[in-house]
């Protein structure tokens, strides 16, 4: 099972960089829109995050439902946003910082608490 856990955290750290790495490198771009890495990074993240979930509730360990709850609520409001903004040729600048703030936020929940 150990494989299983390590092999999807993984995965979601790839997803976490794609959507990440896909928002930043917009950062001094005129036009800013939501890529493929952005889109594909967020649907990893609430995929291997709940699948993570249940790996680790078949542990030993407790799990902390509160984080997981607010990963998990932070996770499907960033990916509705990438998701219903895939196809603008320009978001404003207000939601791509948005993203990019709640990207960083998701890491820093998952990080400190």
């Amino acid at each position: 099972m150990d494989f299983v856990h390590n092999l999807l955290l993984f995965v979601h750290l790839l997803g976490m960089a794609s959507l990440f790495g896909g928002a930043f490198v917009q950062v001094k771009g005129p036009d800013r829109v939501v890529n493929n890495a952005m889109l594909h990074g967020a649907l990893t993240q609430v995929v291997t995050g709940l699948l993570l979930v249940g790996v680790l509730e078949s542990g030993d360990d407790p799990v902390n439902h509160a984080k997981v709850g607010v990963k998990f609520a932070l996770g499907v409001v960033l990916a509705l946003l990438v998701f219903v903004n895939r196809r603008k040729t320009d978001i404003p600048g207000g939601l791509y910082f948005g993203l990019l703030g709640l990207t960083t936020l998701t890491v820093g929940v998952a990080v400190f608490w």
